[in-house]
């Protein structure tokens, strides 16, 4: 029994370097610092990718690996980890979690203190990560995001502190599972969706947050730079009233999907009534993202449109997903 690992840098693979630290470690570094591994019953075959930064990371990058990832499970490999950067860790694990296939589970992992601080987490997370990873009970759970020995599905995590090593959270679900006495317990399964195709020329999706007294000066001409925009919206989706014309002319030309801002919590559809309410703005064609946050919906979103996706496809994705 084996256990594919795949690197990707980040803080769980950080070293000292002239002040300051930078990526310096080896999958076989990270295996070597948790000798825990070697009374799992499971092989690690572990394999170097790109040692970047997460904030670095690119859609190409990740496709690559979920492909190499699913050429190791075909190969034997009963379960996935990837280990990389958190800062963008949620949306990764995500666009992941939309393309994946295989039953096997694909657990991406990482830490918020790196290895020259008291008390680093990374060891642990990967430990866990693994143990999951070979675990029956992870099977057709999609791609996971464990740290601090809590299971997370990859559609609902956000990482909610820039520091604490706490950081990971579900808001709207909570975790679904723990790893307890090192073994992996899954509370809860959430339904998976038929897997997207990750192919196609890459589509520019902008994201625009509102903010207090906005106004549209930033959204002019987006449809002629961009093929999708996302929303965050205030509370459960609404904008400045200046706002709402301009939303409903550019929904029009390009798919707008309409989000919150506040972290957790649905958009609705059809409860406020006032200009730059969520009714208004699904009345002149914008599209409802459901419980997804703004950076999954234009993870999404990107993906759709990548692959040719039409208005109707678009919106039956979000009504799924979402």
């Amino acid at each position: 029994m084996s256990v594919a690992l795949f690197t990707l840098g980040g803080t769980i693979a950080m070293s000292g370097h002239s002040g300051a630290v930078v990526t310096r470690l080896t999958g076989a570094d990270l295996v070597a610092a948790v000798p825990e591994l070697g009374a799992i019953g499971a092989r690690l075959d572990v394999r170097d990718a790109q040692a970047v930064p997460g904030g670095d990371l690119t859609v190409d990058q990740l496709v690559e690996v979920v492909g190499a990832a699913g050429k190791a499970v075909a190969e034997g490999a009963v379960g996935v980890v990837v280990t990389q950067g958190t800062d963008t860790l949620e949306e990764t694990a995500f666009l992941a979690d939309l393309i994946w296939p295989h039953p096997e589970p694909l657990v991406f992992t990482g830490a918020m203190r790196n290895p020259t601080l008291a008390g680093p987490d990374g060891p642990a997370n990967l430990l866990a990560a693994v143990r999951v990873a070979a675990a029956p009970v992870a099977r057709e759970l999609g791609a996971l995001v464990v740290l601090g020995d809590e299971i997370h599905a990859a559609r609902r995590v956000r990482k909610t502190h820039s520091t604490s090593t706490a950081a990971f959270a579900s808001p709207d679900t909570g975790p679904v599972g723990h790893v307890v006495e090192g073994e992996p317990r899954v509370l809860t399964r959430p339904p998976r969706h038929r897997p997207l195709h990750p192919g196609g020329d890459p589509a520019r999706v902008a994201l625009h947050t509102v903010t207090l007294d906005d106004d549209a000066a930033l959204l002019d001409g987006l449809d002629r730079t961009h093929q999708g925009l996302v929303v965050a919206g205030f509370g459960v989706g609404h904008v400045p009233s200046v706002l709402a014309p301009v939303l409903g002319g550019l929904a029009a030309r390009i798919p707008v999907i309409l989000t919150s801002r506040t972290g957790a919590g649905p958009v609705l559809s059809r409860t406020y009534g006032a200009i730059g309410s969520e009714t208004d703005l699904l009345r002149r064609g914008l599209l409802g993202g459901g419980f997804l946050d703004p950076y999954k919906a234009r993870v999404l979103l990107r993906l759709l449109l990548s692959a040719g996706a039409g208005r109707d496809e678009i919106a039956e994705a979000f009504a799924q997903h979402g």
